[in-house]
């Protein structure tokens, strides 16, 4: 039985994951050559005819979705979830989960972010997650918060050399709640099958990552500059819940072992 059908088969945290062990996972994108050729806003047709030959999946993932950008438009991830939520209840599959992100809960308080913290977004993106989330909610579904995914972010494919990073009173550099792909590929997995999940659920390591020591890792060469007034210092998820349902090792939270991730995990040069 197929444990997880993850859609947004292109998206940059999906083309990691793909690369990464995932058993029994199916992947869905229009036109992709993924698994299936099929994504939420077309409808749910095709993924009645695929569960009618081949049976359900357990759960069903969304990774698809609208990020920043020129021209973007932020607000067709309501529209991306609730299709996403239609077609999994349309075929009878009864665990959605829904990628959102940690810019939902926005800044300017103590560290970390616990999911039933108030949400209060810092800029568009955040405000179009949150939208998603309140449009989306239902029995059965749950919201993947998710902090950076080594690899998928900004820091390790900036083209910029060196690399510049902010670097605050205390020495350090910008503090953020990271997860490794391959980590994340198994977590994914564990949550298309345990018994129960809540509604909302931070994704990260129980350690947050200094961004330069994770360009470190990485041999990527580093130039620091004064944090500027506004700069945010800690972006950090609580990870107390997840904890609960996924064993992490206590390597998962090195940046050693997240750059080794991202690099077994990205596509050849």
């Amino acid at each position: 039985m197929t444990a997880l059908l993850i859609t947004g088969a292109n998206g940059r945290v999906a083309r990691l994951l793909r690369r990464a062990p995932l058993d029994k996972a199916l992947w869905s994108q229009r036109g992709s050559g993924a698994d299936l050729d099929w994504a939420p806003l077309d409808g749910p047709q095709a993924l009645v005819d695929y569960c009618a030959r081949h049976g359900k999946p357990q759960a069903l993932c969304m990774l698809a979705g609208v990020t920043p950008g020129p021209g973007a438009r932020l607000e067709d991830n309501v529209a991306l979830g609730r299709a996403a939520v239609e077609a999994a209840s349309a075929v009878g599959i009864g665990r959605v989960l829904l990628a959102s992100s940690s810019a939902v809960y926005g800044h300017g308080r103590a560290q970390p972010w616990s999911e039933d913290d108030d949400s209060r977004p810092a800029n568009p993106y955040g405000e179009a997650k949150l939208a998603m989330e309140r449009a989306c909610a239902a029995q059965g579904v749950t919201m993947l918060r998710i902090g950076n995914v080594a690899g998928a972010d900004a820091l390790l494919t900036n083209p910029r050399r060196p690399l510049l990073l902010d670097q605050f009173a205390d020495g350090t550099g910008p503090r953020r709640s990271y997860i490794g792909p391959q980590t994340l590929a198994r977590l994914l997995q564990r949550l298309a099958q345990v018994p129960a999940l809540p509604p909302v659920l931070n994704i990260g390591t129980p350690r947050p990552v200094d961004m330069a020591d994770l360009a470190v890792a990485a041999g990527l060469p580093v130039e620091r500059q004064l944090a500027p007034p506004g700069a945010i210092a800690a972006l950090t998820l609580d990870t107390t819940q997840l904890e609960q349902l996924f064993p992490f090792a206590d390597t998962d939270s090195a940046p050693e072992t997240m750059i080794a991730e991202w690099r077994a995990c990205k596509e050849p040069s």
